[in-house]
């Protein structure tokens, strides 16, 4: 008996996926200001779902295909198209290498050399594949179908709404920004998500500073036209912070000299430190370099309104409220669902979940045929104190009622494969052998352990399930994994978990998706940038900045976008940014 036989009997089998099939894919742009992308892995050690194939099934199944931000664009890259009729929608023509997104708002880099064309990358496929520029709407899961919506200029000739059926929907549609209700925001603020959302804030900080050397403005004035808060400690308002400060004082200082003293940035973060995410030492070394250069940064606040004059905010100490006034304001406090997916997650019983759900294969749960990649899902990872009971059956094979230190070595490999949080509790816990696990309080080697001994120490496991981030590196690693999934699909018919490997023991590997952290950055401007590295290696300084330039510019999506973003980096150097309007 294999220790996951079970899971193969118990969980949602995947119906009728043939050898050639269709398949949607929903997506926008997806942003992250510090990942890392592209992983790969041999075909070898992948498992994936599987479904029953109809043999007497010789045509394409119907198939759509929505999705051009980094988990749709992933999965697209790889996907071999030749066994699907896959068809592409998403409200963009264009993949956006969106980590680059603060350089664009300051000039650092231009906006279109970090854009490619989704019809040069999906023309480079096997076989075709089809794009339409528009926008998912509702999913009818029930019917599997998906209505959709023209985002081209209403004057042309044709229909605006179409619809599109599927067998298999894979939803990528990326995130919006969250703004928690908070009053103001969305008619007064400017956000970074999009290319045209960068567009938009660079022309906004060069109209701040011609509004102000216009006649006849108090200095009170001027210093509220210059005055630029960004709301959100995290990477894109560190990264964007950091790209700001550069733009005035390597360029426009030299152009506006009168007005250098009037200008003021200021990070508003909730948390006690901007970069929460990072390392504790990324974190204090980006505090200590923002205060030399000038950057206020006010931790313990909390944004309660925004008008088109003024901030209003509270600070968690005190309780007390104050108001300051603005030129400009970013905001860069997290994600929220789209309204296409939140209707989705209505109609399937996840309505009162606060993002999508799938399991550890990315499978939607409560859906039928359909996956949900990128921001806009999580994966609702298994607890292993639910399965403690036909783990230890399984593991026992001699039927003793006892687990050996043998036995439990033999099963340790499937048990992390299927609890990724298995693996997270060893390395937490400093384990480096089964005969760790079993010692007892006092430190004393157990032999063998029974059920309620197996379950006291495995009790704690859960503990390190954590939530992937919502970053280009996730989005990217499961639109390549379901690929795969995709590509080798007729192959595991009989197990709907993924394949069998059989080791000298014999065990059923499970291979669900299992993110593999490369590392992010944070680029803190004065050509220094902060790194974190797998291993708990943290490097910080001038020379993390060129290791942060040759990282990018290795995973631009073309050689094209490649030679864009190097030549404007060298522009930059050498003739600083442009300051133009437009």
């Amino acid at each position: 008996m294999t220790i996951f036989s079970f899971f193969t009997r118990a969980s949602q089998a995947f119906h009728g996926y043939p050898v050639a099939s269709k398949l949607i894919l929903v997506s926008t742009l997806t942003l992250s200001a510090g990942g890392l992308v592209a992983y790969s892995e041999s075909e070898s050690d992948i498992g994936c779902p599987g479904g029953v194939v109809d043999q007497n099934e010789n045509r394409k199944k119907r198939v759509v295909v929505l999705g051009t931000g980094w988990a749709g664009t992933s999965f697209l890259k790889d996907l071999d198209s030749s066994k699907y009729d896959v068809q592409v929608v998403s409200p963009r023509n264009y993949f956006a290498f969106t980590p680059l997104l603060p350089s664009v708002t300051c000039g650092t880099v231009e906006a279109r050399s970090i854009v490619e064309p989704i019809r040069k990358i999906i023309k480079k496929r096997n076989g075709e594949v089809q794009f339409f520029e528009a926008e998912c709407v509702k999913i009818d899961a029930s019917n599997k179908k998906i209505m959709c919506r023209s985002n081209i200029d209403n004057n042309l000739v044709g229909n605006d709404e179409f619809s599109l059926e599927y067998d298999y929907l894979v939803i990528a549609i990326g995130s919006q920004v969250n703004t928690f209700n908070t009053p103001g925001v969305i008619e007064n603020c400017h956000f970074l998500k999009e290319v045209e959302d960068a567009q938009k804030i660079r022309r906004s900080v060069i109209d701040c500073f011609e509004k102000t050397i216009l006649p006849g403005l108090s200095e009170e004035e001027r210093r509220a036209n210059l005055h630029f808060v960004v709301v959100g400690g995290g990477p894109t308002g560190v990264e964007f912070s950091a790209e700001l400060h550069d733009f005035l004082e390597e360029d426009l200082y030299k152009l506006y000299p009168g007005v250098k003293d009037l200008v003021k940035i200021t990070v508003i973060q909730s948390g006690d430190h901007i970069l929460n995410t990072f390392d504790e030492r990324i974190s204090s070394f980006a505090e200590m370099k923002f205060a030399r250069d000038g950057i206020h940064v006010q931790t313990g606040c909390r944004v309660v309104s925004v008008s088109d004059k003024e901030i209003t905010m509270k600070v968690k100490s005190t309780g007390e409220t104050c108001s300051v006034p603005h030129g400009l304001v970013v905001w860069s406090t997290g994600i929220g669902t789209r309204p296409v997916v939140r209707d989705f997650m209505e109609q399937i019983g996840q309505g009162k979940r606060r993002i999508l759900a799938t399991d550890e294969w990315l499978r939607v749960k409560g859906c039928e045929n359909v996956y949900a990649i990128g921001d806009c899902a999580t994966i609702d990872q298994r607890k292993i104190m639910e399965d403690i009971a036909a783990i230890f059956e399984a593991a026992d094979e001699d039927k003793s009622g006892f687990l050996t230190v043998g036995e439990l070595r033999a099963v340790l490999d499937d048990i992390i494969i299927r609890y990724p949080q298995f693996d997270l509790y060893l390395k937490s816990k400093h384990l480096a052998d089964v005969t760790d696990l079993l010692k007892d309080s006092e430190g004393n080697e157990r032999k063998e352990v029974d059920i309620e001994g197996f379950g006291l120490v495995l009790s704690h496991v859960d503990s390190q399930m954590k939530s992937l981030p919502a970053t280009a590196q996730v989005a990217a690693q499961q639109g390549s994994y379901l690929s795969r999934c995709f590509n080798r699909r007729d192959h595991f018919e009989k197990n709907p978990e993924g394949p069998r490997r059989f080791k000298g023991s014999g065990h059923h590997v499970f291979r669900p998706f299992q993110y593999k952290h490369f590392g992010q950055f944070a680029p803190l401007g004065g050509e220094q940038a902060a790194a974190e590295l797998p291993g708990d290696w943290v490097s910080m300084g001038h020379s993390t900045q060129w290791l942060w330039y040759s990282v990018y510019a290795s995973k631009q999506v073309s050689w094209r976008t490649r030679v864009l973003v190097v030549s404007d980096w060298t522009r930059k150097f050498i003739f600083g940014r442009d300051s133009s309007g437009i």
